[in-house]
């Protein structure tokens, strides 16, 4: 499983994110002993791990969600496998939890995935107005793939955040009596094909106004939502040529078709690193975590994921040879990442996605981890990683203690946060000041800036 990499790898330092869930990530791994994931409905624990990573100067933790169950497997919609093996399941709402983690730490940020298919924008954007005034604008936003309702869905919320208000709206004039000068207050009146928000958004400014926006879909209208409005792409894959040729067209089509600088959106390809102080140590441990891994968890979840049970293939099915190109094209990806499993079954999927899930899994020491993750921004041209766990908080404990260092010594990540008590933002980008969205981004023309009368600035129709 180990990886090596010549030494000419380039040196770009690295956005590292905690991929976590309000529940349980890896299905099975509860199990272990040393695992903390249990623990997913006490506030104490994501502060724990909140401070844990600032402690290591993590970027950010992003908060996955899902908003039912994998009910694909042995179906149809049958929950058993999942519910058993507590694969995603039960899973908290996310953004809940991050004022508290906001309350005990100062510069990390906090991406959550909230879904546009069961809220309304004027209420979505005024919770995450909210939580970015509580957090001091460490928020990011994750949407779901309904890509036709998204691109009207997020040109709302550009509105209500940066249109509604002027800068300087709040005075709070005490002599006056004047809070906020009702002039630089007003109504958006957008009139679209699926929504209808007169406005005006009903929270000030918050310190980004714009959260930072995330994506994590790559399909054909991902790509063209992602180029145009994702600052950063999450992208996953069992090796960095799988995702390659995404990570290439979106910045092409952001250049393009959109007039954004392409290094602007920042890639996080999806990582479970397992670190060992030796190889041998680091393999026992995978190992180890494997044997705890649930297989009928991990089918329930590659079932959600693809739409495909894999309960009505036999138990030793070749599944390269199957009718199935959805089937045949996964695997084949994986076979080639993982050339040592001989026969790619249901059972040699399922133990592949227990630990690591459709991303990548490398193990091994921490050089060797540091060459495989220096491969990726060659050959994928990458920005950074999501780190994905195995048992929590172990497997970050195991990247503080051992992946960090070496990441350091290589010039590969920082040795503190670029703007201190900064925005989330501004650490993305280590661009001090950079609280809102880039000039190139299409954000910024909704801006209603301080001193600005709304007649030279109209609320932008598109």
């Amino acid at each position: 499983m180990a990886d090596t990499t010549s030494n000419d790898a380039p040196h770009k330092s690295l956005i590292l994110n905690a991929f976590v869930e309000i529940g349980h990530q890896s299905p099975g791994l509860w199990q272990h002993p040393d695992d903390q994931s249990h623990r997913f409905n006490d506030i104490e624990h994501w502060i724990e791990l909140a401070q844990l990573l600032e402690s290591a100067k993590f970027h950010g933790i992003f908060i996955a969600d899902v908003l039912g169950g994998y009910d694909v497997y042995k179906g149809p919609r049958n929950l058993d496998p999942a519910v058993i093996s507590g694969a995603q399941w039960p899973v908290n709402e996310p953004l809940a939890v991050v004022p508290a983690m906001a309350a005990a730490t100062k510069n990390i940020g906090f991406g959550v995935t909230v879904t546009t298919t069961y809220e309304q924008p004027y209420h979505l954007a005024r919770r995450l107005s909210t939580v970015d005034h509580l957090t001091k604008g460490r928020v990011g936003w994750n949407h779901d793939d309904r890509y036709a309702v998204a691109e009207e869905y997020i040109k709302v919320t550009y509105k209500l955040w940066e249109s509604s208000w002027r800068q300087d709206a709040v005075v709070l004039d005490r002599q006056r009596g004047v809070y906020t000068e009702p002039d630089r207050v007003r109504q958006i009146n957008h009139s679209g094909k699926y929504f209808n928000v007169p406005g005006p958004h009903l929270t000030q400014p918050s310190p980004q106004r714009t959260p930072v926006i995330l994506q994590a879909g790559t399909s054909k209208a991902g790509k063209t939502f992602a180029a145009q409005h994702a600052e950063a792409i999450f992208v996953g894959g069992h090796s960095p040529a799988v995702v390659a040729n995404n990570v290439a067209e979106i910045r092409k089509l952001a250049q393009t078709e959109f007039g954004r600088d392409p290094q602007s959106i920042k890639f996080l390809a999806l990582l479970c690193p397992i670190l060992g102080r030796t190889e041998e140590e680091a393999l026992e441990k995978f190992k180890t975590y494997r044997s705890f891994g649930s297989i009928d968890g991990a089918l329930a979840l590659f079932g959600g994921w693809t739409g495909i049970d894999l309960d009505k293939y036999e138990d030793d099915q070749e599944l390269r040879h199957v009718e199935s190109n959805a089937i045949r094209s996964a695997v084949e990806g994986w076979s080639k990442a993982s050339p040592g499993v001989a026969k790619w079954t249901k059972k040699t999927v399922g133990e592949h996605i227990t630990v690591g899930g459709l991303g990548a899994t490398s193990v091994g020491t921490p050089a060797q981890v540091a060459d495989n993750m220096e491969r990726w921004v060659k050959e994928a041209d990458v920005d950074g990683f999501n780190l994905a766990y195995a048992i929590k908080p172990g497997t970050f404990k195991d990247v503080i203690d051992l992946l960090i260092p070496e990441l350091r010594r290589r010039g590969l990540f920082w040795e503190d946060y670029a703007v201190p008590k900064g925005t989330y933002r501004e650490n993305l980008y280590s661009q001090p000041g950079q609280s809102g969205p880039r000039d190139d981004h299409p954000a910024s023309k909704y801006r209603w800036n301080a001193g600005v009368d709304a007649a030279n600035h109209p609320v932008p129709e598109n």
